[in-house]
């Protein structure tokens, strides 16, 4: 009988090739180390040993506090190649798509000769604010809701209702725990589970409760809708109120990828892909895409049937409500409600707004407004907003 094998619950963690150090932790200490032993051996002749080493004891500490270092889990080399990489790139960028036209030349003028004299200082300025084009992970909104990310696939926005999980026996707790496990073992591609928070606005609740309180049938019900209504006002403005709200976004590549062992693909494999995926760009035709949206609609639907027995509901978003979700994203402060009849990103607008939803989406109803349920709950959270997606 073979015996049993323990995987380690971090599938995803680097190799260790000696002790605890991984091979991006052995390079960096030999290359600091040849580089170190490189200097010495040219400058020996020279410099001596204790000068040598004023310069040398900083280089060697910085290379392994650099090698060995890590802050929430991410290692302090690949935070400083991410902070010169923001510091290099254009920090003012604009929605520009056709891309950034040059200023006039009489603005242009005016600017580098500010307080009527020529100054370099002006000139540096405004070539050191120059925009740069805003190139968003989005390109557009299906009239299906499905996301179009251009090269990097097709993704698509459901909401799920909430379970209260604290309230349930133990027993339940454990099929509700179970439930959830098998829709994670079923799992083939990635799927994000995002928890966002955003302001809530009761303006609307509070002046229609004001309106029909007069109309109520008996003067005890206008007295409690009237005195509702002044609470929920005093509680929007002794408060920030915030809602939740639970969405399920899956996503799927235009060309179908295969999976590299359980931790994921290697470096070299994922250079590879991305080399493959890069040659093959222009091999992408409508048909590729309708074959993603077709799997990303199948993927979408066996969540559906494996949450159900947990009490939660998946519900696709539509193009108007993933395209308002996605800019509420992006504009967490906007008291416009994530449920709004806003128009799609490539939607020509016709006619008048009226108070109807496309509510199709994948062949399923799409709820619209309130009536989604717990997921738009009005519960207070302190928490800030996710912003995982920039439309």
């Amino acid at each position: 009988m073979s015996q049993p094998v323990r995987i380690p619950a971090d599938v995803d963690r680097e190799d260790r090739i000696i002790g605890p150090l991984t091979a991006r932790q052995l390079a960096i200490l030999a290359v600091t180390g040849l580089m170190l032993y490189g200097a010495y051996t040219i400058t020996r002749a020279l410099v001596p040993l204790p000068v040598f080493l004023i310069f040398a004891i900083p280089v060697g500490a910085t290379g392994t506090i650099l090698a060995l270092g890590q802050r929430d889990g991410i290692s302090l080399d690949r935070l400083v190649l991410a902070a010169l990489r923001q510091r290099m790139s254009p920090q003012h960028r604009v929605a520009a798509p056709e891309g950034i036209r040059p200023a006039p030349e009489w603005l242009a003028n005016r600017v580098d000769t500010a307080d009527g004299q020529p100054s370099r200082r002006n000139r540096s300025a405004r070539a050191a604010v120059s925009p740069a084009p805003l190139r968003l992970p989005a390109d557009a909104v299906t009239d299906t809701g499905v996301i179009d990310l251009g090269k990097d696939g097709l993704a698509v926005v459901a909401v799920a209702s909430t379970v209260n999980f604290g309230l349930r026996t133990p027993a339940e707790q454990e099929s509700l725990v179970a439930c959830f496990g098998r829709y994670l073992h079923s799992l083939t591609a990635p799927v994000q589970v995002l928890v966002r928070a955003e302001r809530l606005d009761l303006s609307g609740q509070i002046a229609e409760l004001r309106d029909q309180a007069a109309g109520l049938p008996h003067p005890a019900l206008e007295q409690a809708a009237r005195e509702h209504a002044e609470y929920l006002d005093q509680l929007s403005r002794a408060t920030d109120l915030l809602r939740r709200q639970i969405l399920l976004v899956l996503r799927e590549p235009v060309l179908p990828s295969t999976a590299d062992g359980l931790g994921g693909a290697s470096p070299l494999a994922t250079l590879a892909a991305k080399r493959k995926a890069a040659k093959n760009a222009s091999l992408v035709d409508d048909a590729a895409r309708n074959a993603a949206e077709t799997r990303l609609a199948r993927r979408l639907g066996e969540a559906a049937e494996l949450l159900s027995p947990a009490g939660i509901t998946v519900v696709p978003l539509s193009a108007g409500q993933a395209t308002a979700v996605l800019s509420a994203a992006c504009n967490p402060d906007s008291l416009i409600s994530p449920g709004a009849d806003l128009a799609g990103s490539d939607e020509v607008i016709t006619t008048a707004p009226d108070d109807s939803w496309d509510n199709t989406a994948f062949g399923q109803p799409v709820p619209d407004g309130d009536d989604l349920g717990d997921d738009w709950g009005h519960e207070p959270d302190n928490h800030n907003s996710e912003r995982r997606f920039r439309p």
